[in-house]
């Protein structure tokens, strides 16, 4: 799987169907190999990731959507288990307080965007406002085009300030979000995160599809590309997005910066 093979490209009217939610090429012939390439994956991302912090001078913006149950904490989890937390923050955003709708809905969001050196995760995101806002109607299509053309505008700005943004959908087909719901209501150590709105959000499942599908033929910019993520493997989906987010931070070019002067002559006493 060529990671140009999940870039939507500006322009792209998107339709999900015709990107397989269960591609496991990526996986190959083996799955002990597999998981041995997530390994070493992890430790070239560690090692970008500390280039990146010392470095001091870029940042990255890593955005996550999906459907529930699709694994955005679990990606987060299995993809970043060996990075420094000083230089990565994780951001989830839940449903804005009484303090936060008093203001425009991208101040909440600027707040946590990566300052230089530092990796941001944004576990749902400033896309939530173009999402369960359309389907439950609180917005209609003339606010939603409008907040297309703020966040195009908003990411932008970001970029021409020194960020780079990665924007992942992670893609799981309704049987697959299925299955990993009845594991949740079955399994006595996950029924904790068995919630009856997630059946409310599940019924909606067609009307969630055509507001991401819109949102992201929208929003799909040649500064800030969406990717489609096969996940109902996870497998693939780890490996998927670690091998993106590896590709991503070695375009950075980045140095270590100098020492000081004559560092290899001072004494340590």
């Amino acid at each position: 799987m060529k990671h140009t093979d999940i870039r939507i490209s500006p322009g792209t009217r998107v339709r999900l169907p015709d990107w397989d939610a269960d591609d496991r090429s990526i996986i190959g012939k083996k799955k002990n190999d597999a998981h041995e390439r997530l390994d070493e994956y992890r430790v070239r991302l560690e090692t970008l990731q500390e280039l990146l912090y010392a470095e001091g001078r870029n940042k990255l913006l890593v955005v996550l959507q999906a459907m529930d149950t699709a694994g955005k904490d679990s990606t987060i989890r299995h993809v970043f288990q060996q990075v420094d937390p000083l230089g990565v923050k994780v951001t989830s955003f839940k449903a804005p307080t009484h303090y936060e709708l008093a203001r425009d809905y991208l101040w909440r969001v600027h707040h946590h965007v990566p300052g230089k050196g530092e990796i941001a995760i944004f576990n749902r995101s400033h896309y939530e406002d173009v999402l369960i806002t359309r389907v439950n109607g609180w917005i209609d299509g003339a606010e939603c085009k409008r907040r297309y053309r703020q966040i195009n505008d908003f990411e932008k700005m970001l970029v021409e300030t020194g960020t780079t943004i990665l924007k992942l959908y992670l893609h799981i087909s309704r049987d697959e979000q299925k299955k990993r719901l009845e594991a949740r209501r079955d399994t006595p150590e996950k029924q904790w995160k068995f919630l009856p709105s997630d059946l409310e959000v599940r019924a909606q499942w067609d009307d969630y599809m055509q507001a991401y599908e819109a949102a992201m033929s929208a929003t799909s910019t040649a500064h800030a590309p969406w990717h489609v993520i096969p996940a109902n493997s996870k497998l693939a989906r780890n490996l998927t997005v670690s091998g993106l987010l590896i590709e991503t931070l070695e375009k950075l070019d980045m140095r270590y910066p100098p020492p000081v002067a004559g560092v290899t002559d001072i004494e340590v006493i």
